[in-house]
């Protein structure tokens, strides 16, 4: 797989991957013009409302989304100024000088909060599980200072669902009492988790799962070279509608080891041995970083779909099924924060995944 060459900015962006452009680099979005149309009709509107929830799966464009609108913002102040209403979408030439700033990081008037970088931890993930308060209360000074006239100063909460319980509360006081000229996007993956008082502030707009030709079109805009015309489309029927987990499928073993997860999962509950520890090896080895997202992101999906069947599934099964999915991203987690044996991980979460078999 050939990619665009790596940007030292990666190594501070959580969920940058190699190669591939920061969602603030990006020229071009994918699918999501109903929520590009609605932001810009929104704007133009006589009245704008200061927060948005853009709300979907990781990995479909909120994000990118949520810059492409920053972008328009900054070049277009006045949003009753003939340019703006002129506009059919929220592009924004590379060369503006707002645009420029925004990709560099540098722009004054944006806040772009998500986990903090933390070069001294001794686990593999160099970022803090979670979105800490202290980022949080970075909109304190952000907000506090004085804006050039008629200047939007905008906050991207990337992502949410990473803020612990202090800094969705901090959060929730800035959103009760938003500073004059100021729009917040706030990025959601499961915005049902988000304290209602947060939902009850903010507009939501859902985005919907991509395609399998708009991943496709995404993969190859991208650059993502050196798969075949049937792995490209293995990886977009995979995807479950997210580009980023397209872009992690595509070449570099990843097909296969998802091929081996399913393998497993319907041999279950009494799966090869040899084939689960060969899997589980495979997962863990040293620098293998995007085989062990990856299969935190196989188990999700499996859970998800166990949970399919509306009144068809039995309470009790649902009640397990979500117990199983709490109990592995919280083995997960503590792997990341504690540097612990994710081998093991790996083989007690198919020992759950039995149990519900």
């Amino acid at each position: 797989m050939a990619l665009a060459p790596i940007l030292d900015a990666h190594e501070t962006e959580p969920d940058a991957i190699d190669g591939v452009p920061l969602p603030r680099e990006s020229s071009f979005l994918v699918g999501q013009r109903h929520a590009e149309a609605a932001l810009l009709e929104a704007y133009r509107s006589e009245r704008m409302h200061h927060a948005w929830i853009l709300a979907g799966p990781k990995g479909i464009g909120k994000a990118t989304l949520a810059f492409r609108f920053a972008k328009f913002v900054f070049a277009n102040p006045d949003r009753h100024a003939a340019e703006a209403l002129a506009a059919t979408d929220l592009a924004l030439s590379s060369d503006h000088p707002d645009a420029r700033k925004v990709v560099a990081g540098a722009h004054p008037g944006l806040l772009h909060l998500r986990r903090p970088y933390d070069a001294k931890r001794k686990a593999k993930d160099k970022f803090k599980q979670d979105l800490t308060v202290d980022e949080i209360r970075r909109t304190v000074p952000f907000f506090g200072g004085t804006a050039s006239g008629g200047a939007w100063r905008i906050c991207i909460v990337d992502a949410a669902d990473d803020m612990n319980a202090n800094a969705a509360n901090a959060l929730l006081k800035v959103l009760e009492e938003p500073p004059r000229q100021s729009l917040f996007l706030v990025l959601a993956h499961a915005p049902g988790r988000l304290l209602p008082t947060i939902r009850s502030r903010c507009r939501t707009l859902n985005l919907r799962p991509l395609s399998e030709p708009q991943i496709a079109e995404g993969l190859q805009r991208l650059g993502v070279s050196g798969a075949d015309g049937d792995e490209t489309r293995r990886a977009a029927a995979l995807a479950e509608g997210s580009l980023r987990k397209a872009i992690q499928l595509a070449g570099s073993g990843a097909l296969d080891l998802a091929d081996r997860f399913r393998q497993l999962a319907q041999a279950l509950p009494r799966p090869d041995i040899a084939r689960l520890h060969g899997f589980a090896d495979a997962v863990a080895a040293n620098g293998a970083e995007d085989a062990w997202q990856l299969f935190r992101s196989l188990v999700d999906e499996h859970l998800h779909q166990s949970m399919h069947g509306g009144a068809d599934v039995p309470l009790d099964r649902l009640v397990r099924v979500s117990e199983v999915w709490e109990k592995a991203s919280r083995a997960a987690r503590e792997a990341d924060a504690f540097n612990l044996d994710r081998k093991q991980v790996v083989l007690n979460v198919f020992r759950d995944l039995a149990e519900i078999h």
